[in-house]
């Protein structure tokens, strides 16, 4: 079982993989509305960031960030699967490949939670949500 701060160290590893993912992408897109998107979901992930901490301090918990190798790693990662080909269309797989990992996990998370606080569940669950609006916000661009 899952206690509250596994929960909330998860959901802030979540929307922090997505800010770096994002964030590590954004300049190789070519489509203007894919632009727009990608700063749409970076500004939607910093929010739920904020939230994810206010919500771990308000219940006297401290989070460790996502560790600084998996960002390094996240970054080449991205610039290989770019090369070459439709970036629009490799960076709208990528999307939705990173949110519906974060949604499995956050599902995952919920199911195996033990005692969890509302406020965390509700966090949780509009995590889910937005992982999966993201997705389908990306299809159009595959």
């Amino acid at each position: 079982m899952k206690s509250n701060r596994e929960i909330l160290t998860s959901m802030l590893h979540t929307v922090q993989m997505g800010q770096t993912g994002i964030r590590c992408i954004m300049d190789n897109a070519v489509k203007t509305d894919l632009k727009a998107e990608l700063k749409d979901q970076l500004r939607e992930y910093d929010m739920l960031e904020k939230e994810t901490l206010q919500v771990a301090q308000n219940m006297g918990l401290e989070l460790k960030n996502l560790y600084p190798a998996l960002e390094t790693m996240s970054n080449v990662m991205s610039k290989m699967q770019l090369i070459g080909g439709d970036a629009d269309s490799k960076i709208a797989g990528m999307l939705i490949q990173g949110n519906t990992r974060g949604m499995i996990l956050g599902l995952k998370n919920l199911r195996k939670a033990a005692n969890i606080q509302p406020q965390v569940q509700a966090l949780a669950q509009k995590i889910i949500n937005r992982e999966n609006m993201n997705i389908q916000k990306s299809q159009p661009f595959l």
